[in-house]
This record gives C-alpha cells, sequence and structure tokens, in this order.
C-alpha cells in the first residue's frame, strides 16, 4: 500500500511538472512572443484607412467578412451586377459550406481580393478571456494556428496565399498584432462599422454607409442572408456609387493602419 501511495505521488508531481512547462509551437512555425499576464491585457480595434483621394471623387475600400453559415445573395449579385470591387475575409469555416460562392468570387478576380478571416472565427487574443462573449485563442499557439490553419484551407481551395488577416471581432492584443504581423500579414482594421456583425436594422445600416468620406474603409458582413442588414448593405452600395465613389480592394491601394498593423 506504501509503494502504491508513492507510486502515485510520483507520477502526480511529474503530471505537474510537465503541465508547469510551456507549450511547444510545431516546428517551422515562427518565433513566438511570450503570454501577457491576463490581468494587463490591451485590446485593441485597429482603424485602417486606404489614401484619400483628394480632389474628385471619394475613395472607399469595401471589406467583408464571411464568418460561417451561408452567402447573403442581396449583397454578392449588388457587387457582381454593379462591377463593384470588394475585399472579402474568409474562414475555413465558411470555405467548407460555401462552394457556390466562392465559385463566383474566384470567376472574378478583377472584383474580389479574398483575405484570410482565420481557420474558426476566434479571435486573436493570446490570453484566456472572451470578447462579446466568443471565447480568444488563449495563447500565442493557438493564435499562430487560427491564421495558418484559415490561410492552409483557403490555398487547399485554390485562393492565392492571403496577405491580410483579419481576426475574428477585429480585437486583438498588441502580442498578438506582433505576432501575426511577424507571420508575414498586414491586420486589417477599418474606419465605418458598416452593419455591427450584421446586427442592425437595414435603415441603420444606410446610415452607417452614408457616414463613409474619402479614405474609408468598410466593415460589413457577407455571411447573414436573413438579416435586415443585408439588404441596407446592398442599398448602401447602390448609394456610394450613385455619389461617384470610386471602389477600391486593400491590394490596390496605399493604406494606412494604426497600432502597428500595417506599416
Amino acid at each position: 500500500m506504501k509503494r502504491l501511495l508513492l507510486t502515485s505521488t510520483i507520477l502526480l508531481a511529474a503530471q505537474a511538472a510537465l503541465a508547469a512547462q510551456p507549450e511547444q509551437p510545431p516546428a517551422g512555425w515562427p518565433q513566438l512572443p511570450p503570454k501577457a499576464p491576463a490581468s494587463k491585457i490591451k485590446l485593441l480595434e485597429p482603424h485602417l484607412h486606404v489614401d484619400r483621394a483628394g480632389k474628385g471623387a471619394p475613395r472607399i475600400a469595401l471589406t467583408f467578412d464571411a464568418c460561417m453559415g451561408k452567402t447573403d445573395p442581396r449583397i454578392l449579385s449588388t457587387l457582381v451586377d454593379q462591377r463593384i470591387p470588394a475585399t472579402i475575409f474568409v474562414t475555413a469555416r465558411w470555405l467548407r459550406t460555401n462552394p457556390e460562392a466562392l465559385s463566383v468570387f474566384l470567376a472574378h478576380p478583377d472584383l474580389f481580393e479574398l483575405e484570410n478571416h482565420g481557420q474558426n472565427h476566434i479571435p486573436a487574443v493570446d490570453v484566456p478571456t472572451r470578447i462579446y462573449g466568443i471565447p480568444a485563442a488563449g495563447s500565442p499557439q493557438a493564435v499562430a494556428q487560427e491564421v495558418k490553419g484559415g490561410a492552409d484551407a483557403m490555398i487547399a481551395a485554390g485562393i492565392p496565399q492571403p496577405h491580410w488577416f483579419r481576426g475574428a471581432t477585429a480585437k486583438y492584443s498588441l502580442s498578438a498584432i506582433a505576432q501575426i504581423r511577424g507571420m508575414g500579414y498586414r491586420i486589417a482594421g477599418y474606419s465605418v462599422n458598416g452593419d455591427s456583425g450584421s446586427l442592425l436594422p437595414a435603415k441603420m445600416v444606410e446610415k452607417q454607409y452614408a457616414s463613409a468620406k474619402d479614405g474609408d474603409v468598410i466593415i460589413s458582413h457577407i455571411n447573414q442572408p436573413t438579416h435586415s442588414a443585408g439588404e441596407g448593405v446592398a442599398a448602401s452600395i447602390l448609394a456610394l456609387k450613385a455619389r461617384g465613389v470610386q471602389f477600391v480592394r486593400l491590394e490596390d491601394i496605399p493604406e494606412n493602419g494604426d497600432g502597428g498593423t500595417t506599416n
């Protein structure tokens, strides 16, 4: 009995020592920064602008998140029919269930720039926390997997290597920003929140879009076909076009983001 207790004590001590060791990243991944203490975590919601046109037609970048679920045909058909360029951030989860919409995007490379929204739509924060109720990645290793997993799924689907990353909730820890930049990505903030996660009613969406000015980057969602926000997005695109707005993709024009996210 004493021998059994001694053996159990040794095993428990070994397990505790193993748990205390830092988690090691897989071979080939970039050097990861140390994880910040949870009590000192600072979250940043970066802003992003494209170079202003100055005189003449205002310049605006439309960006859309395809988080999961389906595709809003009201938005997609408006972009295609009106020949409006846009940057689409896709997750691996969305790619698995939307092959038809992906084929539309790939058939119009002159209109659509496809970029990385992550593997499982997990906030790119390297300490355990929740953002809008969504559990964050929680470690540098998990942040790296979210970014790399999203890119791997895109390449497997026939999409060119992405150069931009936008995480779920568009909030980041400062250390995660440095980590993602170290992986070769610019981080896509925004300057106008077009639909508040596709939760705004159509008329409120139209007001948000109408507030956009020269150089603004608008964020909206293209994966909620049952929400009234999509109706407002489609109407707002037409209204901006009627104003003579020059639409650009992020890859088309120099940009400036804060918090060390782009330059």
